[in-house]
């Protein structure tokens, strides 16, 4: 297991590529596990929509929703840039089941809205406390998080969006861009997001039609920029869902081994810099983790 000083080291490593980080390493089958800062609220941006998936894959599985029933979708707008329906300029007909898998593999928001407009946030909320899943919260749509400051002020005023974003932080995680605000916005633990993907690999709870179907589709996630590189092999398989917004950048899954062993991985990350795009920044939360994993797992 990881001494403090190691913890501290990676800390360290993090704050030096301007990361804040919330970091879960845990062995799904025997329970040990390695943190950082597990149990602090985090704007959950799409990581949410795993929760949205499942409540909808519960109920296809046990008749409440039929999968195929077709579902209106509206236009998106595509000077957005959001993948998926959001690029749409007509309407389009999708069934309940193919949304689930656009609003897993391509992070599509339109879908996962579609989604909610079927089984509201109070329900996937009544499904996690079902589960005994804590520490995450479903409150509001996905349309929301294409209405940030970074919208509003355009591509060329980016670096005043982020700023905003870093400064505008309360020392009890409020903020006045309400998607930043854990009070009112989507949130996430990383312990307990953890607890969900655990419920999702070993079926605690869960129809195994359901999950089986959900893991598919956080295998097929198209997002392998952040952790992937860090994670996966010819021997080991990462299925995960990521999330970025503002200054947020999180990534949460399984990683699967040839030998059997499972681990769910959750890195929760806000940057203090104020730019959109930061390589360094990725590459040493994937550093963090695959540092985690290793000595978890050796």
């Amino acid at each position: 297991m990881p001494d403090q000083r190691l913890l501290s080291d990676i800390r360290a490593g993090l704050a030096g590529a301007g990361l804040r980080a919330s970091i879960v390493v845990r062995d799904i089958d025997s329970g040990r596990e390695v943190a950082i800062d597990a149990d602090v609220p985090t704007p959950a941006a799409s990581l949410a929509k795993v929760p949205i998936a499942l409540s909808v894959l519960l109920r296809i599985a046990d008749g409440r929703l039929d999968g195929a029933f077709p579902v209106m979708v509206p236009p998106g707008d595509p000077a957005e840039g959001t993948p998926g329906t959001g690029r749409f300029r007509h309407p389009s007909t999708v069934a309940v089941d193919d949304l689930v898998s656009l609003a897993i593999t391509i992070s599509d928001n339109g879908a996962a809205d579609a989604l909610l407009g079927i089984v509201p946030a109070a329900a996937v909320m009544a499904d996690l406390d079902r589960l005994g899943i804590r520490g995450v919260a479903v409150r509001h749509p996905f349309a929301d998080l294409s209405d940030t400051p970074l919208e509003r002020l355009g591509p060329d005023d980016a670096h005043l969006a982020h700023t905003l974003a870093i400064r505008g932080s309360t020392p009890a995680n409020g903020h006045p861009v309400r998607q930043l605000d854990v009070a009112r916005t989507n949130t996430v633990t990383a312990s307990g997001f953890a607890d969900l993907l655990e419920a999702i690999w070993r079926e605690r709870g869960i129809p195994s039609a359901a999950a089986e179907r959900l893991r598919e589709h956080l295998h097929g996630n198209t997002a392998r920029h952040r952790l992937a590189p860090d994670l996966a092999s010819d021997d080991a398989r990462w299925a995960s869902k990521t999330g970025t917004l503002l200054n947020l950048r999180h990534e949460a899954g399984v990683l699967e081994h040839a030998d059997g062993s499972r681990f769910a991985i959750v890195a929760l990350s806000a940057s203090t810099v104020p730019a959109t795009t930061q390589p360094a920044a990725e590459a040493a939360l994937g550093a963090a983790v695959r540092e985690l994993h290793a000595r978890l797992r050796g």
